[in-house]
């Protein structure tokens, strides 16, 4: 039997998101009862909440919206590496150790345990190493911070490679116990029409 990680973190009030971002938020609407069937909530949150996929509409004005993406990269063969306290960027450096014939997919772990806060010094990719994955014939990248791009940057300089190599992008990942290694990634994003991004289940499952 195939083994599961799940590698989407737990969404709901105490989720942390960017500064000024939409925090989570739910209201019922109908509650059980006498003369009411059932629960129904309505949510309120920031389509980057928990385990998300970045549209390009994210970074590009004239980009697609998360809904008309391809399913191809968020589902297939990937490698999870391991910088577990690499400093401010994941760079080239950090990643030689597991670069031989890379799946279309690459998740990065760089933290030793997923904080549970907002971490203003999350770790982040250098644009460089987002080139040369995708040089590589990658596809996809994650990462288990909030953001491929330093907290306070406003350039977007890892984005903006995204943008220009046509790369998906993973944020927010919990991989903490997944041993580095190949797996299968299952990280649908939903079908929404307008949205910049959409949250996923993210999940792996040995090969």
């Amino acid at each position: 039997m195939k083994r599961v990680w799940d590698i989407s973190p737990p969404v709901g009030p105490a989720s942390p998101v960017f500064p000024g971002d939409a925090p989570f938020q739910l209201h019922w609407g109908w509650t059980l009862g006498p003369e009411c069937p059932v629960n129904v909530s309505t949510l309120t949150l920031s389509p980057h909440t928990g385990a998300h996929a970045d549209a390009p509409l994210h970074y590009d004005n004239a980009g697609a919206a998360v809904g008309a993406l391809d399913l191809e990269p968020f589902l297939g063969p990937c490698r999870v590496v391991h910088a577990i306290g690499c400093g401010p960027l994941v760079e080239w450096r950090h990643l030689g150790h597991a670069l031989h014939a890379l799946p279309p997919r690459v998740l990065v772990r760089t933290y030793a345990q997923a904080p549970t806060g907002w971490d203003p010094a999350l770790t982040a990719f250098a644009p460089e190493t987002i080139e040369r994955l995708a040089d590589a014939g990658v596809r996809l990248v994650g990462i288990d911070t909030a953001s491929i791009d330093p907290a306070d940057s406003k350039a977007l300089p890892s984005h903006q490679v995204i943008r220009r190599r046509d790369l998906r992008v993973l944020e927010n990942l919990v991989l903490d116990q997944v041993p580095e290694g190949d797996y299968e990634l299952i990280a649908l994003p939903l079908k929404l029409v307008t949205a910049d991004a959409s949250p996923v289940r993210a999940v792996l499952r040995s090969l």
